[in-house]
């Protein structure tokens, strides 16, 4: 902590944060809203400390939205002060059920519904914290959107007392939920909603909310991500927010849950353990084994050009492929070398020439054009692929009507990231998102290792149908000749109503700007920055609202998940 004036500053670049945030950013008026619905908030109890049960009620009764009732469960708790606590509770809001045996948190949460009178319900445990204006800015979204599912980010409360680790959540991604319950705190709903897919379910217990958003998700028509810490979940020694291993039990009914949630929904997949506890891979079989058309746009470097196609040639089990090298303006006799070595070693691949100015969008649409697979693989000549089932990976995702572009994880030589995801505005354009974390690294709440949804995807590997890719008409010779052509045709994939999405399973080398070097001065800058503000000119709707799957509270100038940070100066 240090001084400045008469407040205490502290140094860690949360509590900074949090700090400017309570103490500079101004409140807003109290807003009489047209829709003031009634917010439910259920609370199971069992055998919470009156200290910490004390702080959960207090967090509901100082909201500044007034329309609310509490309607909490005791869930025949042994420990007599929780009940004691509990009797001495006085506000005709507040709704107290004390049951006579014990149902477990699902028995305990559907018995709080029970008592519910609101037209949408909250939840928060017996020792965790709202915000003061949570409900606040869930109605002002309501009033909004008219949203039946809605959530927050949050953050936790440490064993001091103090706000730490917040966790800053992507607008809702599908893929991402299937993968883990990142939607958690807090979450707020429809009570129709609620009653239609049945409530909780005790069989899940332990994973009973992971279980119910998942159900709930399939049916809400609108679902709405309101970027504040509004949640703080209070860490101790019996709690997951703690550590896993508090209730092991967790992770396989989380399991269960998407195991349920694949089966509900006719998707055809095995669901395996992530790399870490509560995380899941929904491995998707696949319905047909279609021709996958490898589009390699190059010029020259045959040495490139042999490590990329050896790579394709050695590390790929799916064999229904053929690879369409695209040449321009090649001049070495190597490189015809090569592609004649190639070709009499294997009828899979060909090749043709596209000899323009450079220009990748022109290359690529030609490669595409000579091919003939229902599925396209857009692949620079620089990339080395690692795992055997990368094209399966891909695919498993391609074959899905809904999703448009599928990319790949990709690493610089030096087992660094190169690509994971491309945000979109950062930086003031497109930015790689956890750029140069090391290879093994969990990334932002371990999403360098789950399947998620994104804005864009990098060209450099990338799977899409050719309907689709023929729909789009390609990429944009005109505009994006060379720069945030994968960009543009990702974002104009969203705007027709397709979801992009990013897979750790497929793992590659990306020897970046080998081939033509960096655009970073003289000509190439120039041209660079023509075409960022084509970028802005095509997609600045979307662009001016950032990226969905980021975060606003970020840094928006990073790739890092990190906080702004600026200091406060006297």
């Amino acid at each position: 902590m240090v001084k400045l004036g008469t407040k205490v500053l502290p140094h860690d670049n949360y509590a900074r944060w949090w700090f400017e945030k309570q103490n500079t950013e101004p409140s807003e008026a109290d807003i009489e809203f047209d829709y003031q619905p009634l917010i439910s908030i259920l609370m199971p109890v069992y055998n919470a400390p009156p200290t910490v049960l004390n702080k959960a009620i207090k967090s509901v009764t100082r909201q500044t939205y007034r329309n609310w009732e509490l309607c909490i469960t005791d869930d025949c708790s042994t420990r007599m002060l929780t009940k004691l606590c509990l009797k001495s509770v006085v506000n005709k809001k507040i709704k107290i059920r004390f049951l006579d045996q014990n149902l477990n948190i699902s028995g305990a949460s559907n018995q709080a519904a029970a008592m519910a009178q609101g037209e949408y319900l909250g939840l928060l445990d017996n020792d965790d914290e709202l915000e003061a204006d949570a409900l606040y800015q869930i109605v002002k979204r309501i009033n909004q959107t008219r949203a039946d599912l809605l959530y927050s980010d949050e953050d936790f409360i440490d064993l001091d007392g103090e706000y730490e680790s917040p966790h800053f959540k992507p607008d809702f991604s599908p893929d991402l939920l299937l993968s883990h319950n990142y939607i958690t705190h807090f979450s707020v709903f429809k009570k129709q909603l609620f009653e239609q897919v049945g409530g909780f379910r005790s069989e899940f217990d332990g994973a009973q909310d992971y279980d119910l958003l998942l159900r709930l998700s399939e049916i809400a028509e609108k679902i709405e991500h309101v970027p504040h810490i509004l949640y703080h979940w209070r860490r101790s020694e019996t709690s997951t927010s703690m550590s896993t291993k508090a209730k092991p039990y967790t992770h396989e009914r989380g399991k269960a849950a998407v195991r349920s949630a694949v089966e509900r929904r006719g998707i055809e997949a095995d669901v395996f353990d992530g790399n870490v506890v509560n995380y899941y891979r929904v491995k998707r079989k696949l319905v047909a084994k279609p021709l996958v058309s490898i589009v390699i746009p190059f010029k020259d470097k045959p040495e490139l050009l042999t490590q990329c196609l050896d790579s394709i040639l050695q590390n790929s089990s799916y064999s229904n492929f053929e690879v369409i090298g695209v040449s321009n303006n090649s001049e070495q006799s190597l490189t015809y070398d090569t592609m004649q070595r190639y070709c009499d070693l294997d009828t899979r691949i060909k090749f043709v020439e596209h000899n323009i100015p450079f220009n990748f969008s022109s290359l690529v649409n030609k490669g595409v054009t000579e091919s003939s697979g229902d599925q396209i693989v857009l692949m620079n000549n620089d990339i080395e692929v690692i795992n055997h089932d990368w094209m399966q990976s891909l695919l498993e995702h391609s074959q899905r009507q809904e999703i448009a572009v599928v990319g790949a994880k990709l690493y610089f030589a030096n087992n660094k990231i190169q690509h994971a995801g491309v945000g979109i505005a950062l930086g003031g354009a497109a930015g790689h998102l956890h750029l140069k974390f090391p290879r093994h690294s969990t990334g932002y709440y371990n999403r360098l290792n789950v399947i998620q949804n994104m804005s864009a995807l990098t060209g450099a590997l990338m799977m899409v149908k050719r309907s689709i890719y023929e729909q789009l008409n390609g990429f944009d010779e005109q505009l994006f000749k060379i720069a945030y052509n994968d960009v543009d045709f990702c974002l104009r994939a969203i705007k027709q109503g397709y979801l992009n999405i990013f897979t750790p399973f497929c793992e590659a080398y990306h020897y970046e700007s080998i081939s033509r070097g960096y655009d970073d001065k003289g000509d190439k800058l120039n041209r660079l920055n023509h075409e960022k503000a084509n970028l802005w000119q095509v997609h600045g709707d979307m662009l001016s609202h950032g990226d969905p799957y980021y975060n606003p509270n970020l840094d928006q100038y990073r790739d890092d998940f990190e906080l702004p940070y600026k200091p406060i100066v006297s």
